[in-house]
């Protein structure tokens, strides 16, 4: 569920800067340098995420990440997350999860995602990213290219609009979004993996199709 894309001329202007990067090389100039300070890293601890995390600790391993728990999460999930953060030094993982006034409202026996998966998705992803990444100017993703239709045109610097919560205070108007794996292929991340000697998610072993929200 990726958010709106904008275009403006402060984008354009990071794009120039950072033409050609890719990868390490574009973590390293967002996280240091144009977004210090103001960039966390969003991800699920899903199938390929230990590449990022681990390109992430290289550059530094305090830059925020936020890991999106939606309370429907395998256990094999939250153990990787553990697994990972020692392994990679992550000392600044942050859980975002639903708000209970949401899922009282909304979700109260937890059945939503089978009548309803995209308001599922919005009171258990959207709503507590949104609220995680509030102070934040940019963040970091694990998305590629090929992964969706949708996705295929997709750069490796984008803006999107901010969903907000509708909550006092709640952002507005922009964000930054860093895909430094945007034009990574499969092979690249199973290299990449392979090299770094980095530990596969548990599910994915078991040749699970889907290590997101259990059915």
């Amino acid at each position: 569920m990726d958010a709106a894309t904008v275009g403006s001329p402060a984008l354009q202007r990071i794009r120039d800067r950072h033409k050609g990067l890719s990868g390490m090389d574009l973590l390293e100039a967002t996280i240091k340098n144009e977004f210090k300070g103001k960039i966390a890293v969003v991800s699920s601890f899903g199938a390929e995420s230990a590449v990022l995390l681990h390109m992430v600790a290289q550059v530094d391993p305090s830059t925020p990440v936020i890991f999106l728990n939606t309370g429907k999460l395998f256990g094999e999930t939250l153990r990787y997350r553990d697994r990972l953060q020692e392994k990679l030094g992550l000392t600044d993982i942050r859980s975002a999860g639903p708000h209970p006034a949401d899922l009282v409202a909304q979700d109260p026996n937890g059945g939503l995602w089978n009548a309803d998966a995209d308001a599922c998705c919005f009171i258990r992803k959207v709503l507590p990213l949104e609220r995680a990444l509030k102070g934040f100017d940019a963040s970091i993703t694990g998305r590629k290219r090929f992964q969706t239709n949708a996705r295929a045109g997709m750069e490796p610097i984008e803006e999107e609009r901010v969903r907000g919560t509708g909550e006092p205070g709640s952002a507005t108007g922009t964000r930054f979004k860093v895909n430094p794996l945007a034009l990574w292929t499969q092979e690249d991340l199973e290299a990449y993996l392979d090299e770094h000697k980095l530990p596969r998610h548990p599910l994915v072993k078991d040749n699970y199709l889907s290590t997101g929200c259990m059915p």
